[in-house]
């Protein structure tokens, strides 16, 4: 990252995810719970950066073509159903490695990761008239999975990675650190970008367990009803491997959407053998790899080892934000409208297809999954 930095013949591009914003500021001796948004904006530009652009406008994209792909399987009686999210890489290796008969239950919608990375080598080089050859693309995540799907060949253009490089929080303060930036002694800034820059509460709601969930359920809701709704409130299942769950009634005459949640491997395993032997109730069901979400992440601040130290208040911070919010749906972003307008025509367009969608492959070992490995890959999320 440095390289890319320092390097004038460079013009590098930062995206970090909604949950940085709620878990960055520990490393540098905040209390967990503090929003430090716009300090990452400024330390970037501090370090150097050339375009700092906010994951959150990408998580805004994903709800539209996640959500209109799961319009279109509920209204296609042949279609594969339930369908679950996408955006969690460690999950989408699990089924790759070990489900692979579950595949075409899985979104072809990209990660929010993916999806920006995609569009900062295609739409970006437009808006700017930057030769794409000249963009490194480095994203900021929670996950260390999320390197491992950087890598993907399904998400390259002729060989070029869509993301050429992911920091953790934890390896993004050290860079921080060794330039000498204190998030303490910043006093922040807005995104200067005009586009790509801004996303709705519903984006910032993807960090945490649930939230992919209910963004998806919010422009849904508005779809089948033509009405906007600020938050929609999920129920504790009484599924013993669902965390949440929600029905929405769709009318006289249709069957009611049921959303199911999930979190850790363990529970997403029961679930993908209920799924595949024809048992689930589910229509929809999100699956977060690490438990209680992305700000639970792999590569975000520890204290001793715990995965559990700060969950309630990281997951405050992204709900906070949500219900401050003067914009609560992904439908409603205005540079959400304007990409589709520009450049993509609309959701599940071919060209939203060529970009923003992606493939899996079937990558079973043949040896019968132990449930010890399943909570080994839990711990390595």
């Amino acid at each position: 990252a440095n390289d890319y930095l320092t390097d004038p013949g460079i013009y590098t591009v930062f995206q970090f995810a909604p949950a940085v914003r709620a878990t960055l500021g520990e490393e540098f001796g905040f209390p967990a719970g503090v929003n430090v948004e716009r300090k990452i904006v400024e330390a970037l530009k501090k370090a150097g950066a050339d375009c700092v652009l906010d994951t959150n406008f990408s998580a805004d994209v994903v709800i539209m073509e996640e959500g209109t792909e799961l319009l279109n399987r509920l209204n296609d009686k042949n279609a594969v159903l339930p369908m679950f999210t996408s955006c969690c890489p460690a999950w989408i290796n699990f089924v790759e490695l070990h489900k692979p008969e579950l595949i075409p239950h899985i979104s072809t919608t990209r990660s929010p990761q993916a999806v920006m990375g995609s569009l900062i080598k295609s739409w970006l080089p437009e808006k700017k008239g930057i030769p794409k050859e000249k963009i490194r693309s480095i994203s900021i995540m929670p996950c260390t999975a999320k390197k491992d799907e950087a890598a993907r060949q399904a998400l390259a253009k002729d060989a070029v990675p869509d993301v050429d490089l992911v920091l953790t929080v934890r390896e993004f303060a050290k860079l921080l650190k060794g330039k000498g930036i204190d998030l303490r002694k910043l006093e922040g800034q807005d995104f200067d970008t005009p586009f790509m820059s801004k996303g709705s509460g519903a984006a910032v709601i993807f960090g945490k367990t649930a939230g992919v969930a209910e963004a998806a359920a919010r422009t849904v809701y508005y779809v089948l009803t033509g009405k906007n709704v600020n938050s929609i409130q999920f129920k504790t299942s009484e599924h013993p491997h669902v965390e949440q769950e929600l029905t929405i009634d769709l009318g006289e005459g249709k069957s009611p959407l049921r959303i199911g949640v999930v979190h850790g491997l363990a529970n997403a395993d029961y679930i993908a053998d209920e799924v595949l032997s024809g048992k689930s109730p589910f229509d929809f069901i999100e699956v977060m790899s690490c438990p209680g979400g992305c700000i639970n992440g792999g590569g975000t601040p520890r204290e001793a080892g715990d995965y559990h130290p700060f969950n309630l208040e990281r997951t405050k911070v992204l709900t906070t934000i949500d219900e401050k919010h003067s914009l609560r749906q992904s439908h409603n972003n205005p540079m959400v409208k304007e990409l589709y307008k520009e450049y993509l025509g609309e959701p599940n367009s071919h060209l939203a297809h060529e970009l923003l969608h992606t493939e899996y492959q079937d990558r079973k070992s043949g040896k019968k999954l132990r449930a010890e490995d399943i909570w080994k890959e839990i711990t390595l999320c």
